[in-house]
């Protein structure tokens, strides 16, 4: 037995901190410790979070064996430490090669992708369960398409050929972590097109499938199941990436025809509705060269002024469809993240086994894991009607 279920790896940062918090306030049944490259960091995070008898483990990103010593001691390492493709791919290879699991919050496809061409063998015949993706980026979204494809299935006997995700409430702002990871992105597509072909194909996280061609979102339109203008979603082009590859780990629950986009809904009738589609279409809030330093963040209120709902429309050829609705209590990016990927890591430990691989959370874990979210972090997924 490991002398830890769950280590959280980059206590230290502005996130790892909130999820340590998440965990240090909770009666969750798991043993867990703190781990960065600081011991005295370390300690005075313990200190501030008024946990003085927490465990605390050193490791570093440039230290292959003390990453490899972090995986003996735990069961699933929790890593926030990102942007990923640069810090990240050293830990994900001890996890592979020791049987240890893993989740992380990447939104980096380029970089996940390299990791299951160069690990996944590794992690399957270790038993490591390694899964991406633990946060907003992409649970929601993930276990979203789940619920309504499970609906379709009950009422139609098949899944839908055509679902939409579409963001109808969001309020939060997005940490020093979030843009580093963005900025590291958009320098490795310059510097590789390879890099550039993956971000932009949906089927980039499935190697060996491409299914249909799929809707662009690109550009604004108007949604006449939600009576409302819509406009490109930012962090479609993970989400999309990662609801194929449950699809396909699935062994294609929702059909090999299936077709997924996401947009945001903006408020406003007719032409206003239309220009205010225009303007959300022509901002990017990841762009620029100006943006939080690491480690900075919305504050304590900002966190909790903060929520998000999204629908879930899954469309059958003949014109039926079914809706699903996820809410979320708290800003998506950071109170709600903290929770979910805090609760992605105790599900893993307490109520999977699956084998090894690399998965997502709505290929291995997803009954569960509602059922964790729901009970414990403010995160709901309900059918309409």
């Amino acid at each position: 037995m490991s002398e830890f279920d769950i280590i959280v790896y980059g206590a230290t940062g502005y996130t790892g901190r909130l999820v340590a918090e998440y965990l240090g306030s909770r009666n969750h049944g798991v043993r867990w410790a703190m781990s960065g490259r600081s011991q005295a960091k370390l300690e005075q995070v313990r200190d501030e979070l008024g946990l003085p008898d927490q465990p605390i483990v050193v490791a570093d990103a440039d230290n292959p064996e003390s990453l490899r010593a972090l995986c003996e001691q735990t069961t699933v390492v929790l890593s926030t430490v990102g942007p990923y493709q640069l810090y990240g791919g050293p830990l994900v290879a001890a996890c592979a090669a020791k049987g240890t699991g893993y989740v992380d919050l990447c939104g980096e496809p380029a970089w996940m992708r390299q990791m299951i061409d160069a690990y996944e063998a590794d992690a399957k015949a270790s038993g490591a369960r390694i899964v991406f993706s633990c946060g907003f980026d992409s649970i929601p979204f993930d276990l979203g398409v789940w619920t309504v494809q499970n609906a379709a299935r009950a009422r139609f006997g098949r899944p839908a050929p055509r679902v939409k995700g579409r963001v109808t409430k969001m309020q939060g702002t997005f940490s020093g972590g979030t843009f580093a990871s963005a900025r590291a992105t958009m320098a490795a597509a310059a510097r590789d097109p390879q890099v550039l072909k993956l971000m932009i194909d949906p089927f980039a996280l499935t190697p060996g499938f491409t299914g249909p061609s799929q809707p662009k979102g690109l550009m604004p339109e108007y949604d006449d199941t939600l009576g409302a203008w819509t406009a490109p979603f930012v962090m479609a082009a993970i989400n999309t990436k990662n609801v194929h590859r449950t699809n396909a780990l699935t062994g294609h629950a929702y059909g090999t025809d299936l077709r997924y986009d996401e947009m945001v809904a903006v408020p406003g009738l007719g032409d206003v509705g239309r220009m205010a589609a225009e303007a959300v279409a022509k901002l990017n809030p990841l762009g620029g060269d100006k943006g939080p330093a690491l480690g900075d963040g919305p504050t304590r209120t900002e966190r909790e002024a903060g929520h998000y709902e999204i629908k879930f429309l899954a469309e059958m050829p003949d014109g039926e469809r079914v809706v699903a609705t996820v809410t979320g209590d708290r800003d998506p990016g950071y109170g709600s993240t903290s929770k979910m990927i805090a609760e992605a890591a105790i599900c893993l430990v307490k109520d999977v086994d699956g084998a090894g691989g690399i998965w997502t959370p709505g290929a291995l874990m997803p009954e569960p894991l509602v059922k964790r979210l729901e009970a414990n972090a403010g995160v709901t997924f309900r059918m309409e009607g």
